[in-house]
């Protein structure tokens, strides 16, 4: 009789054959000429080799799958990214890091936009400026952003509107949250800033007159990107990307969860809070340090804010754990509020 080992591929086919069709050992052993040991010893090693790939190995991120796909779907058509993930996952009990986590999310993540050149500015140099859209309709939700230059330090202050008086609360919000006014500022050419490009010559703009008054009395310098260049703005125009994915989405997601939309105070109070213990405290992307490190140095070559402007503008405090939202702000219980962002935090 013939060993296992000495099978050839048709009498292995065979053998599978007839064992499929309900025959015994004894009886395949009969019809093939093998011997019964040689049979049941194929049948048991050749069905281990058959079966398909071993089941994958157990994953740390396996448990909370479901809710990275709950957070992607509630995201959509935004993204929020894998760093804002993995801080919802760790205060969901998940060790794992954040290879792992970004290599599941890798598919499902649109392509990145191109990539946005910046120059470098002296500390306390220069304040980049700019409103983008959050929401549009009825309901309008834009967000002025103001960036420092050097530190990257940020402040962002919420709004309904893109006028003048929007552009000036915002820029002496601003000031009061880094502690004085840059030597310049620059901004793209919107109508509340610039009324005319070049009027008066190359580089000789028609301002508008409150944010010429307005320059004059903090003493900046007002600058304008070049037409068709506002990539010129490229720190601030980065960071609304950054707003938008890191506090806005997943903020927005938690509340549409629970079939709420997001205010303008409740927006102001939130992103305070953000700036302070996330956003200005981040490794940041190009100069590899924390801004609130470097924010020191801006604020060493700031100019003071004169004390009869910054008496106009009331500055949000920060939110705390033990500061509560003012109820008659909101547009819903305040418990709904307060569930919703203890889950987004």
């Amino acid at each position: 009789m013939r060993t296992a080992e000495m099978l050839t591929q048709e009498q292995a086919v065979e053998i599978r054959i007839l064992a499929r069709q309900g025959e015994s050992i004894r009886q395949i052993s009969r019809r093939t000429g093998l011997s019964r040991n040689t049979v049941r010893r194929y049948l048991r090693d050749g069905a281990a080799q058959r079966y398909g790939p071993r089941a994958p190995r157990p994953c740390k991120l396996d448990p909370y799958l479901e809710h990275l796909q709950a957070r992607i779907a509630q995201a959509r058509p935004d993204w929020i990214p894998a760093t804002v993930l993995l801080r919802e996952l760790h205060e969901l009990g998940y060790s794992g890091g954040i290879s792992q986590l970004k290599a599941y999310l890798a598919p499902f993540k649109q392509p990145l936009p191109e990539p946005v050149i910046r120059f470098e500015t002296a500390p306390g140099q220069q304040l980049q400026v700019d409103f983008t859209t959050v929401r549009r309709g009825r309901s309008r939700l834009l967000a002025f952003v103001a960036t420092l230059g050097f530190s990257r330090a940020t402040f962002v202050r919420f709004a309904t509107r893109e006028d003048f008086p929007a552009w000036r609360e915002g820029l002496l919000a601003a000031f009061e949250y880094f502690g004085g006014v840059p030597w310049e500022v620059l901004f793209d050419n919107a109508k509340p800033v610039v009324i005319e490009r070049d009027l008066y010559g190359p580089g000789r703009h028609r301002w508008h007159p409150g944010m010429l008054d307005l320059a004059q009395h903090c003493g900046f310098k007002l600058r304008l990107c070049r037409p068709y260049r506002a990539r010129t703005k490229g720190k601030v125009e980065r960071f609304n990307g950054y707003l938008k994915g890191s506090f806005l989405v997943p903020l927005m997601a938690s509340l549409r969860a629970g079939g709420l939309a997001l205010d303008t105070d409740l927006a102001n109070r939130e992103v305070r809070r953000w700036l302070d213990t996330v956003a200005n405290r981040r490794l940041h992307g190009t100069t590899g340090i924390e801004p609130c490190r470097r924010l020191p140095e801006d604020q060493a070559r700031l100019l003071p804010l004169p004390q009869e402007l910054t008496r106009q503008v009331p500055v949000m405090p920060a939110r705390t754990a033990t500061t509560a939202l003012p109820v008659e702000s909101l547009q819903h219980p305040l418990s709904v509020y307060q569930s919703l962002l203890e889950a987004a935090a």
